[in-house]
């Protein structure tokens, strides 16, 4: 165990994420770059003595358990976690929770694509990049915080503004049946990943509709490869949908296009104009 490289990495780490990245106040006082140590303590589930001794290059011996509380508060990529590990002197073993890191290449496929809409989901359904006109489409997820953009939590607890559920896509109660299956099937392959099991918990507790699902024990459903948007601006935008499976990262890749020459074509290009502006609004 290399005591001082690890709290040299773990401050550097620290010092990186903003509070706004792990949704807490930034406070008038702050006056260290970053997260304090406290917060970086709290969000790993460890004492606030415990983080500042490692950080001091003071600490005991951390467990795997400890240091995957650790990767998950200062939101280490997987080569990152890996290096945690080898600085701790324990080998790293499967990652605890579903990859959130996207791959460079698969960020400049989805940017390249200006006339498709195009996201990218974790394991857990959480959208976790995508472009403008799939934000222009669904909902701006910059303006979200980061639970918020978890399209199962979206479809079994909402909002469903107006009553429509899932931005009013045709095949949203087929969805929810595939998502609630999907996650069963994620939940068995990261059984210690604490906001897997928050999710899953919050879901049960939150909808009877998952619950029925989940207490199934189904795990395959058949996706849906063509479905309409009703959008607020634009009205009806039937796409296709294909999916890439990024297997390394357990990710995938969400992309709709249109036929050409139909009216969703002159929809869709319409909203690449528009973007995420709510023109329904008075100014």
């Amino acid at each position: 165990m290399d005591r001082r490289e690890l709290g040299d990495f773990l401050r550097s780490r620290r010092e990186r994420i903003t509070p706004a990245d792990v949704g807490l106040p930034a406070g008038p006082r702050r006056r260290t770059p970053g997260l304090r140590r406290e917060e970086a303590a709290q969000l790993a589930y460890i004492s606030t003595e415990y983080y500042t001794r490692l950080e001091q290059a003071r600490g005991p011996h951390p467990s795997r358990e400890v240091l995957a509380g650790l990767a998950r508060a200062l939101r280490l990529t997987d080569a990152e976690r890996d290096h945690l590990h080898h600085l701790a002197g324990v080998p790293p073993g499967p990652p605890p929770g579903p990859s959130r890191e996207v791959r460079q290449s698969i960020l400049d496929l989805v940017h390249r694509l200006p006339q498709a809409a195009a996201f990218v989901v974790s394991a857990t359904y959480e959208v976790i990049a995508w472009n403008d006109l799939a934000a222009a489409l669904m909902e701006d997820f910059s303006a979200l915080p980061r639970r918020d953009r978890n399209l199962v939590r979206r479809v079994f607890l909402g909002p469903h503004p107006d009553g429509e559920r899932l931005y009013g896509v045709s095949d949203a109660d087929g969805f929810a049946r595939l998502a609630a299956q999907d996650l069963r099937a994620t939940a068995a392959r990261y059984p210690d990943d604490p906001e897997l099991t928050e999710l899953v918990g919050e879901l049960l507790a939150g909808s009877e509709e998952f619950t029925e699902l989940w207490n199934s024990h189904d795990v395959a459903t058949a996706p849906t490869f063509r479905k309409t948007f009703q959008h607020p601006l634009v009205g009806p935008v039937t796409v296709n949908c294909d999916v890439l499976d990024i297997a390394d990262r357990d990710q995938r890749v969400v992309i709709y296009t249109t036929v050409p020459g139909s009216p969703s074509e002159g929809a869709l290009r319409l909203l690449s104009v528009i973007g995420t502006q709510r023109m329904d609004i008075a100014p």
